[in-house]
């Protein structure tokens, strides 16, 4: 008899996951988060790396079998590639956090829905094979401080996208253990992605690992073999990481999606209360961004070396969309002077606007002991607005509408996704995009991807102004 690893074990989990497990709070909340990966990448169809994105998608496709959100099709890991860079590129997709860095489980969705329609699945399992990932994710990702070690979590986004499709397509227990070893084993990226200066890299790279993973995972399928010691052998996980890792596997729930936090704005997730608490600043007092002498900014540590101007690099001069939404500096002054942080303010000629850069710079940023403690329990900020007259203002949050604490509503999100959808959907195609994600457990994937698929890849009409 083989040897037992940790990989095999987790097969297991992957392989014997069933709809009874997928409960009723948990599968609504991940309708809610489809939903909301669904707003972003149409939301993202006009931005300004996209063409580039999809010529690449044309150039290398063959056998076209999954749908282009926007219309077209592509193979299905240039689908999954596509689709996955859509979902990521304004920076409003979901996020779990833990004490040593995040993930961010919507990243699984544009490669699990491309190998659904791939394998014709039903909708029901693709949204078991989307929990199933978002479980394997979150589950390493809650107990490995990843980040904290200098990595990128494409490492367990590898894993989780391997898992949930290996689930569609049927793999047994050994296929799907060789499928995650082989997928993790070439996916070791790193944290530079996220650090100074901030690159188009940063959003395309879980596009490419979720593209990576699916053709290792049919590469799996038709017997190649991965590294089985991928967590406990020689040169292993468990090794690099100098700890023991555990999924606790014997727990068959699918409820990580309860604790991700969704987004109000095109911001990382260390910004949300920031500008939530800024702008309510701005709004109570009839403010400006010309009013503005000087902000200062309280924040946990993590918010501080990631976007604050710590260990991932000063955030004095953004140039570039990345560069922005990765700056508490220029999400702090964009959103005094226009009232909101969407699409529209992470446009590169916005960055570059001399009011904004002016306003960064008297923005000051750092980070509170107390702040720090309470994370990720809680991502609690403090702001102090100085004004030129004299007038100070300062507001503290705990939390904000979409952390779990006080999750968003699905009415919510469909109020986010008719916002971003607005120029590329006209009512009628967002009202039926809707129901198909409501029903989605009910009806064939392609039903949702034909959907998808009939979206314009242009946009038609103006974004009006948020309504939530």
């Amino acid at each position: 008899m083989g040897h037992d690893y940790v990989v095999d074990d987790l097969a297991r989990f992957v392989v014997d996951a069933r709809a009874s497990d997928l409960a009723g709070r948990s599968r609504a909340l991940l309708k809610r988060n489809v939903l909301d990966s669904i707003a972003c990448a149409v939301g993202s169809l006009g931005g300004e790396l996209i063409g580039t994105i999809r010529a690449q998608a044309d150039q290398f496709s063959a056998a076209s079998t999954a749908t282009l959100v926007g219309g077209g099709k592509a193979s299905v890991d240039q689908a999954a590639f596509f689709n996955t860079v859509l979902v990521r590129y304004p920076d409003l997709l979901d996020t779990y956090l833990t004490v040593g860095g995040l993930c961010h489980p919507a990243d699984n969705f544009g490669a699990v829905l491309a190998v659904a329609e791939h394998v014709g699945a039903s909708g029901a399992d693709f949204l078991l094979a989307l929990a199933v990932a978002y479980e394997v994710q979150c589950r390493f990702s809650a107990q490995v401080p990843v980040m904290e070690r200098g990595l990128n979590h494409a490492l367990q986004l590898a894993m989780s996208v391997a898992a949930g499709s290996a689930k569609l397509l049927g793999l047994d227990a050994e296929r799907t253990a060789n499928a995650i070893a082989a997928s993790a084993a070439d996916n070791v990226s790193l944290a530079a992605v996220h650090a100074e200066p901030v690159s188009n890299w940063k959003g395309i790279s879980p596009a490419i690992t979720g593209m990576r993973a699916i053709y290792t995972t049919m590469l799996a399928g038709r017997g190649i073999t991965g590294p089985k010691s991928l967590f406990e052998g020689p040169m292993g996980l468990v090794q690099l990481f100098d700890q023991p890792i555990e999924f606790n596997t014997a727990d068959r729930t699918l409820n990580s999606v309860d604790e991700t936090y969704l987004k109000q704005y095109c911001a990382l997730i260390h910004g949300q209360a920031i500008i939530n608490a800024l702008l309510t600043i701005r709004s109570d007092n009839n403010l400006r961004g010309e009013d503005v002498a000087r902000v200062a900014v309280e924040v946990f540590q993590s918010a501080y070396d990631l976007a604050g101007g710590g260990a991932f690099g000063d955030k004095d001069h953004p140039r570039t969309k990345e560069q922005a939404d990765y700056n508490l500096k220029y999400l702090t002054a964009v959103a005094l002077l226009d009232g909101g942080v969407g699409p529209e303010q992470l446009e590169n000629q916005r960055v570059l606007r001399g009011d904004v850069q002016d306003l960064l710079a008297r923005v000051e940023v750092t980070p509170a002991a107390d702040l720090t403690a309470d994370y990720p329990q809680r991502t609690a900020i403090r702001v102090h607005v100085s004004t030129h007259d004299g007038r100070e203002f300062s507001r503290e949050e705990s939390d904000y509408e979409g952390s779990p604490t006080r999750p968003m509503s699905w009415e919510r999100v469909v109020d986010k996704f008719d916002w971003l959808a607005e120029p590329f959907c006209d009512a009628a195609l967002r009202a039926d995009l809707v129901s198909a994600v409501q029903r989605v457990d009910e009806i064939p994937v392609a039903e949702l991807t034909a959907l998808l698929g009939v979206v314009s890849p242009v946009s038609l009409r103006p974004r009006s102004k948020p309504r939530f």
